[in-house]
């Protein structure tokens, strides 16, 4: 009987070291897209519309091109995306997101368990704390500045702004990233968006881009907010590099 009860120790022993080795799932990589560029509500389910307040509305109906912060060197802030590549570093207690746009910019999201300040900085990327949901990665943001713009078109938010992120790898060359957006200072409900990145060829790298030094952006930028990006690379590809 104390050998039979020895054995099913040792099986369910094994059984839970196994759970507890499970390996993370890895993100690593260089990747393209993945988020906002032109529209935001390109990442819409069809038939949506984003749940904008009046108060919002004007101020995306005031927005001029010129006025874009990118187009003067700032951060994109989160979920927006520029049409270049950025690189996933992944470390078992940081994740680090970097741009190759604008400053060479990055994000980094803590990954060891502690929770968001009470009172955090306003900043460009805001506070970010990820866990793992399966093959899941979810980063949860909060803390952000109002001085960024969720894309090329101008839609706005406020410093109430509190994004979710789930990231899946759905296969080596996909990343499916899920935007769930809630911001009651700017639109009446939360939304969910979602954008596709996809893995950059073996051998491209993050290249050297330093936008102040040879900012040639704002002064070609003229009336209205519309599309933007690199017209020699569509949008979401990597076919000219």
């Amino acid at each position: 009987m104390r050998s039979k009860l020895l054995v099913v120790a040792m099986v369910l022993a094994a059984g839970s070291l196994s759970a507890q080795t499970k390996p993370t799932p890895d993100f690593s990589g260089l990747w393209q897209g993945g988020g906002p560029i032109n529209d935001i509500s390109q990442g819409l389910p069809k038939g949506e519309t984003l749940p904008l307040l009046p108060s919002a509305r004007k101020i995306l109906e005031s927005r001029l091109s010129k006025d874009d912060p990118q187009a003067s060197c700032l951060p994109s802030g989160v979920p927006r995306i520029a049409p270049y590549p950025w690189r996933i570093v992944q470390t078992p207690t940081h994740i680090f997101f970097l741009f190759e746009a604008n400053i060479h910019s990055y994000r980094q999201i803590f990954m060891d368990g502690r929770k968001h300040p009470a009172d955090p900085d306003p900043t460009w990327y805001g506070h970010s704390i990820g866990r793992f949901e399966g093959n899941t990665l979810v980063v949860d943001t909060v803390g952000f500045n109002d001085k960024f713009w969720f894309d090329f078109k101008g839609h706005p938010h406020t410093e109430r702004l509190h994004i979710i992120e789930r990231y899946t790898r759905t296969n080596r060359n996909t990343l499916v990233n899920q935007i769930t957006i809630d911001d009651p200072g700017a639109y009446s409900r939360p939304f969910t968006v979602t954008f596709t990145a996809e893995l950059a060829p073996p051998g491209d790298e993050l290249m050297e881009y330093i936008c102040a030094e040879n900012n040639q952006d704002v002064e070609h930028l003229h009336g209205p907010t519309q599309p933007g990006g690199d017209p020699d690379r569509p949008l979401g590809t990597l076919k000219t590099r």
